[in-house]
């Protein structure tokens, strides 16, 4: 496993969700969310050096991930394809959840998921751009 790349895929990955989950969740699902703003917390009580923190971990098991069943193909293809397993997997665990939980829509649970799906799949496709097995392995 080449943990530098590992390292580079990830960083490169969370710069690119600090430039398109603000444009998902500000702009695209902004109504959505102002129609349920009593379910979430007040801006000024949200911790978003934790969240943002945490996220950059997750990153790194992502991409940590991705090395660890890297199967030898394209970069490009096999990290969209392990972009859709992970977002199918948030959406069955997490996503889900928030709706059984959280009186939201159904519409914003479908937005989750949707979303969910294709951030994951453009991170996929990111790390997989960017990892490379060391020379000799696979």
């Amino acid at each position: 496993m080449n943990f530098g790349r590992v390292a580079v895929s990830a960083v490169v990955a969370w710069f690119v969700y600090l430039l398109l989950s603000p444009l998902v969740n500000n702009y695209l699902l902004a109504e959505l969310y102002a129609g349920h703003a009593a379910v979430f917390r007040p801006q000024a009580e949200m911790n978003l050096v934790l969240g943002l923190g945490v996220t950059l971990v997750g990153f790194f098991v992502f991409a940590y991930a991705y090395a660890k069943g890297y199967e030898g193909g394209t970069g490009a293809v096999e990290g969209l394809r392990f972009g859709v397993v992970v977002g199918l997997l948030l959406a069955c665990f997490a996503v889900t959840w928030n709706y059984v939980v959280l009186p939201v829509s159904g519409t914003l649970a479908l937005a989750w998921v949707v979303d969910t799906l294709v951030e994951m799949a453009i991170y996929g496709v990111v790390v997989g751009l960017i990892y490379k097995p060391i020379a000799g392995r696979k």
